[in-house]
């Protein structure tokens, strides 16, 4: 771990300057607005280790696959998110001495990350080599009323002399992807344009034709008055930029406001792309830095009220699950439908920036409880929209009649993976595609979504699921063979028993959608059925085979689901006893002893206990749960979030505890020492289920809502909100009793400890603990 911010309940702080935690800190205090994001790398010129990062959302490059040695199936490139043309840059002269933390004392830095109005402060001073001290104030935001605007308020002012500085705000468009397989550059220049105050570049990749014209004005401020700059205008290949030499005296205050917009043929034509960019920075630059912050502050709020989770006694997870939230809302707004939740979201380059099975299986609830249906159902849509992609991926690996397999990564439907354990064989992703249309409406009632949608989506999981079965003679039961589970520590095993279970759920789901769609709405059933040549007799009678007979492997002697075949004939080992310098494993062990050993990188059989809970008995929960959580290292991020909601409903609250806090403070404290690569977005929103799901024991059964409350010692209450079918209900818990509040004017029935009760519109009622 790497304790270095400082605890506080709604800002992130990075108190004094440390070169070695500058990449953490430019992943840590990342901005975003759904739209586009930036990493928090610095104004001014900084010479030592960066990862610069501005990156625009659903504009990626399809680099080509890199690997030793190919295999038939595997895709042919890489879907990576783009570091495109940098906004921010505003290069800092005085007296003709480049101002560069790396080549100056730096002191009274300070970071700042004001989470509940949604900016980024940095402050400090810095004396040159000359002996010169000047004092530094940037301000700056990725609006979330106008998300094409990114705004900078940078203020210099020198202590110690009367001289020049000279200002150099620019745009630099000669950027690469530090991922890049082939250490190649991903744009080529389309225009620019350098003018007295302003400046464009344009530029698009090199494949897929994506188009980004980003621009820029600034106005310069002195004592307070605007000034009136004559600026020596500049540009070369991908970089315009405008000088502005101001002279100051010792205390004088210079201001620049630089505004800055990023657009895409997206969603603009090529044509008026960059009239359209001229526009937005003349909204931002009339609405001027003030107004935007406020306008951005206000809507930050409203997002705070109906998403926030408020902790008394423990300012750290206070902290940590407030930037989990605030990062999320950064991250994914849910207002097109193209667009999905990257592993890393918009603070780095790992992953590609691409989707996987973590948006239903972990991201999915946060949104469906805070942002509401309509949030929700686009990230379903994103995915019904790529089936077409699915059955084709399907087809590469030689199955057929409209099976579908989702991929493991993506950008537009295509599977861009290239790891043969992942690419072929950790086909469990394709269960939380169908989960996730399961999970969407039993919160929201919305059955529609079934029938013009999710059916169609289920049958070509189905039919895939039916087709990678085979049975066997030996078991007398249909297997699954050759796959990779949950967890990734395992490779080309057979019959995980997550990847089995959910397979037969799947089918059996999709079952029960047939005849719910068959019986409400006829027509469209029908239609369906001939527009995929469905033999439903046929088919259904092979899936409901399957499901009667099913492998479901199971340990006798542990009384315990068995993760895989020949997972007990491992040397059982428990995580405890493991030396602290060799974690995590994955930075210390070779691949083959990793693959050897017993030790789990994340839920597996816990996993499919959590999406089917109400299966399973708390005692059979917490066999397993003592038994894998032992072995389980949690190397990956998304780990400790399910084990703690598991945790906490065996009543091992300490457990619970300890798990919440390492998912709600990975990043924050460096659990996994790889923040530096860009933060984990979808598991924060496992610290959301920690506290809502583990915690508040919410579940939606059969459509209703349920809640089973417990706190922690650390805590002395907590709370928070969750919509609900068009409700919003508030809850609170103490130590002694639960106060549940229905914002709404609708009643909702809610069943607390076991009892079922109809909470009445904009009423309130008190619960005694248990």
């Amino acid at each position: 771990m790497n304790s270095y911010i400082k605890h506080n309940e709604w800002l992130i702080i990075e108190d004094g300057f440390d070169p070695e935690n500058n990449l953490a800190s430019e992943s840590i205090f990342s901005l975003g607005n759904g739209q586009m994001g930036q990493r928090a790398n610095f104004e001014e010129k900084y010479s030592g280790e960066t990862l610069q990062g501005s990156y625009i959302a659903g504009v990626y490059y399809p680099d080509k696959t890199r690997v030793g040695w190919w295999k038939n199936g595997y895709p042919e490139y890489f879907a990576k998110v783009l570091n495109s043309t940098n906004w921010i840059g505003i290069n800092v002269r005085i007296d003709d001495e480049e101002l560069d933390l790396s080549r100056c004392s730096v002191f009274d830095f300070k970071r700042v990350l004001n989470m509940h109005e949604g900016y980024l402060e940095r402050t400090f001073s810095a004396k040159l080599i000359s002996g010169k001290i000047v004092r530094i104030r940037a301000k700056r935001f990725l609006s979330i009323v106008d998300t094409e605007i990114g705004v900078i308020r940078y203020s210099v002012t020198p202590e110690n002399f009367n001289g020049s500085i000279i200002f150099e705000p620019y745009l630099d468009a000669n950027v690469k992807n530090q991922d890049s397989n082939y250490n190649e550059k991903f744009w080529d220049e389309v225009s620019r344009h350098a003018g007295s105050g302003e400046g464009y570049v344009m530029v698009k990749t090199r494949k897929l034709d994506f188009h980004v014209c980003t621009g820029m004005r600034y106005l310069v401020e002195k004592n307070g008055g605007i000034q009136e700059p004559k600026p020596i205008v500049s540009d070369r290949e991908k970089y315009v930029a405008n000088s502005i030499d101001v002279q100051v005296k010792k205390g004088e205050k210079i201001v620049i406001y630089k505004y800055a917009s990023s657009l895409s043929t997206q969603n603009y034509t090529l044509g008026n792309i960059m009239e359209k960019t001229a526009e937005v920075l003349n909204t931002a630059i009339g609405k001027g830095f003030d107004n935007l912050l406020k306008e951005h502050a206000k809507a930050w709020m409203e997002k705070w009220e109906e998403s926030d989770i408020v902790i008394g006694g423990d300012i750290a997870a206070q902290q940590g699950i407030r930037f989990n939230i605030f990062q999320l809302n950064q991250t994914y707004t849910g207002t097109d439908e193209r667009l999905n939740i990257g592993p890393k979201g918009f603070t780095g380059e790992k992953y590609g920036g691409s989707t996987y099975w973590d948006t239903e299986a972990y991201a999915l609830p946060f949104y469906l409880n805070t942002a509401g249906a309509e949030v929700a159902r686009n990230l379903l849509l994103y995915r019904y929209k790529h089936l077409g992609k699915a059955i084709e991926n399907a087809a590469k690996l030689g199955f057929k009649d409209g099976a579908a397999l989702y991929p493991m990564v993506t950008m537009n439907g295509e599977e861009c993976h290239n790891e043969w354990e992942i690419t072929f064989e950790e086909i469990h992703r394709n269960g939380a595609i169908a989960y996730a249309i399961f999970n969407y409406i039993n919160h929201t009632g919305d059955n529609t979504y079934m029938t013009d949608w999710g059916l169609e989506v289920l049958i070509g999981i189905s039919r895939f699921w039916s087709q990678r079965v085979n049975f066997s003679t030996n078991k007398n039961k249909y297997v699954i063979l050759g796959v990779t589970g949950p967890n990734e520590y395992e490779n080309n095993v057979n019959n995980n028993w997550y990847t089995n279970t959910i397979a037969v759920w799947t089918l059996e789901y999709t079952l029960e959608a047939l005849n719910y769609v068959k019986n409400k709405t006829p027509d469209k059933y029908t239609r369906l059925l001939d527009k995929l040549n469905f033999d439903s007799e046929k088919e259904t009678k092979h899936w409901k085979k399957i499901v009667q007979n099913m492998y479901l492997p199971y340990d006798s002697k542990q009384n315990i689901f068995l993760q895989q075949d020949g997972y007990m004939d491992k040397e059982q080992c428990i995580a405890e006893d493991l030396d602290p310098d060799i974690r995590p494993l994955n930075q210390h062990w070779s691949w083959d002893r990793i693959l050897r050993s017993c030790f789990i990188k994340q839920a597996d059989v816990l996993q499919g206990i959590y999406f089917f809970e109400e299966r399973y008995d708390v005692e059979t929960i917490r066999r397993n749960f003592e038994y894998y959580e032992a072995r389980t290292v949690h190397e990956s991020s998304l780990s400790a979030c399910i084990h703690s909601v598991l945790a906490a409903k065996i009543g091992d609250i300490d457990k619970a505890y300890e798990l919440f806090f390492r998912t709600a403070r990975l990043d924050l404290d460096d659990y996994n020492k790889e923040v530096a690569e860009g933060l984990h977005i979808t598991s924060m929103a496992g610290a959301w289920m920690a506290i809502v799901e583990g915690f508040g024991g919410m579940r939606v059964r059969k459509g209703k809502l349920h809640f089973n409350p417990l706190i922690p010692e650390q805590w002395k209450n907590y709370s928070f909100s969750i919509k609900f079918r068009e409700r919003l209900l508030i809850i609170n818990v103490t130590k002694n009793d639960v106060l549940i509040k229905n914002k709404s004017r609708e009643g909702v029935p809610i069943t607390v400890y076991g009892v079922e009760y109809e909470l009445q519109g904009n009423d309130e009622k008190v619960f005694p603990r248990q």
